[in-house]
């Protein structure tokens, strides 16, 4: 178990945490959430002992081990892959280190001999005669084989090295494990695997992510940093923001329909309790959502922005047709003969394993840079509107304040216009004069946001947008895109972002290698059944 006492923290004048009492349980995963800048990020460092609280004390019972993600994915250039893994268990790595030197003596003395019977004891007891089996199966769980054992770091790719620091956090079977992210980057196969992974494991984990998905399929506790406190709650992410919505209404109407809403409440925590009956993890939850109770509910300070995007022409029937595209960068071809037609209503996800390809169709498709062959051609009633995966270029006039940002792409030019559309997305008062060279990757995404609900198009190209958002954002544009009435081409990594809005996906490796009418979760079982 790892609780704290009294825990207070502050970054800049702003306080994150005042007194927070929290526990977390072994046999439990709790997802960690918070708004962007709530701190969730500096309570792992500090469960974690790599940055200290001003006040108060963490708690780890004694003798268990505690593992984190590690976040600097260049520590480790020099070491071999295997050995970054073994690393992952300090205690064990560090006998096994002790054996090799005393084993390469030369002059090996009959006191080096006990020693080392010692060690190999601890070495037994820690099961190392299994570790190298270990660290190559987690390896391959996460996609990558026997032959990157051997590999050093520096020869991986960003994505192969977040696997080996996934693969050294879970080896060895901590007692605590503490996962900041670990998705990102991740592939849909490498994501299922760490799902079944947590939802396996008996010990206790504590996760940030901004993947739904992944936060309803592994969290039994939902631990919400809010009014600079933590607290916990049973049941995965839905089931704390479900039930959030609901205790909100029903505390600010007590004395109007009361009745009625507490029966709402108690029928839907009665249909969680079924389904979480069925989970592999916590089969004591249900009990517990049984016995809760109003004040038992989660209240919350957060607030959703306002997407809603209104095209103020329809299109008609011409859209969008690719044929032959190709295109190299820096030597390697992106793109081989993409070929395809998009539809009126088509609200298509493109996948794949490279991302810089699917962001430079993207690119030829709005005009920013030339196809090496083939040709594209837009329908003569589409306005588009084009969100990138880089926006830097939009901000880099940092002389304006949001409000006059915003009015350079605004038809309506009047104050009160513009700082009502601002309001839609959480820039209110003093926050809609703020200069854009000074805004947060989630601040520039929505501006982004509120530039493309103003264009008013009828087709929408969103490359990956859902980074640098908290949950409130993402469900906020999850529901906005799912209410669209025009045509959307995106890109995301979010699983439940491309369940919930994709009638279409295409799959782009080079070329176009699946291309079907179809929702996510199906593509999915297909793949994974191949």
């Amino acid at each position: 178990m790892i609780s704290t006492s009294n825990i207070t923290m502050s970054y800049g004048g702003q306080k994150l945490f005042e007194d927070v009492n929290v526990k977390f349980m072994p046999g439990n995963c709790y997802g960690l959430i918070g708004a962007n800048g709530a701190g969730k990020s500096t309570f792992i460092k500090i469960l974690s002992g790599e940055i200290d609280a001003q006040s108060g004390q963490v708690n780890i019972t004694p003798g268990e081990r505690l593992s984190i993600l590690k976040q600097d994915h260049f520590a480790f250039e020099e070491e071999q892959v295997l050995k970054t893994i073994l690393m992952g268990n300090q205690i064990l790595y560090k006998i096994m280190v002790e054996k090799d030197t005393l084993y390469a003596k030369e002059d090996f003395t009959d006191q080096d001999g006990l020693k080392a019977s010692e060690l190999e004891d601890q070495f037994n007891e820690l099961n190392g005669w299994e570790a190298e089996s270990e660290a190559g199966s987690l390896l391959a769980g996460l996609g990558l084989g026997a032959k990157y054992l051997d590999k050093k770091m520096k020869e991986l790719n960003g994505t192969e090295k977040v696997k080996v620091l996934l693969a050294q956090a879970i080896f060895g079977n901590p007692d605590i494990l503490l996962l900041d992210e670990p998705t990102n980057h991740l592939d849909i196969a490498s994501i299922q695997w760490l799902e079944n992974f947590i939802m396996d494991f008996k010990n206790t984990v504590v996760i940030v992510s901004h993947d739904r998905h992944f936060l309803n399929k592994v969290c039994t506790h939902i631990a919400d940093i809010d009014y600079q406190k933590i607290n916990n709650y049973t049941g995965n992410y839905d089931f704390w923001r479900k039930s959030s919505e609901l205790a909100t209404i029903l505390r600010s109407n007590e004395n109007k329909k009361a009745e009625d809403k507490a029966k709402e409440l108690k029928a839907f925590i009665q249909r969680f309790s079924a389904n979480a009956s069925k989970s592999k993890q916590a089969t004591s939850r249900q009990k517990q959502l049984d016995k809760l109770q109003l004040k038992d509910l989660p209240v919350s300070t957060r607030k959703y922005p306002f997407v809603q995007f209104k095209p103020s022409r329809e299109a008609g029937k011409d859209i969008l047709k690719v044929e032959g595209i190709s295109k190299t960068i820096d030597g390697v071809k992106l793109l081989d003969n993409v070929s395809f037609t998009i539809n009126k209503g088509d609200k298509v996800v493109f996948l794949g394993g490279n991302d810089l390809a699917r962001t430079t169709l993207f690119q030829i498709l709005m005009g920013e840079i030339e196809p090496d062959a083939g040709e594209f051609n837009w329908g003569v009633t589409i306005t588009k509107s084009y969100f990138p995966s880089d926006n830097s270029s939009y901000f880099d006039s940092g002389d304006l304040d949001i409000l006059n940002w915003m009015r350079q792409y605004s038809k309506d030019k009047h104050e009160s216009f513009i700082r009502g559309f601002l309001g839609k997305m959480l820039f209110t008062g003093e926050e809609s004069l703020k200069k854009t060279n000074v805004l947060s990757g989630g601040e520039k995404v929505r501006c982004m946001f509120a530039k493309m609900m103003l264009s008013e198009s009828n087709l929408l190209l969103l490359d990956g947008p859902t980074a640098h958002l908290d949950l409130e954002s993402i469900t906020a544009v999850n529901n906005g895109l799912i209410d669209f009435k025009g045509t959307l081409l995106f890109t995301s990594h979010d699983h439940e972002f491309i369940q919930t809005i994709a009638n279409r996906i295409i799959e782009i490796d080079g070329q176009v290698m699946d291309d079907q009418e179809i929702s996510y979760d199906e593509y999915l079982s297909r793949k994974l059944n191949q």
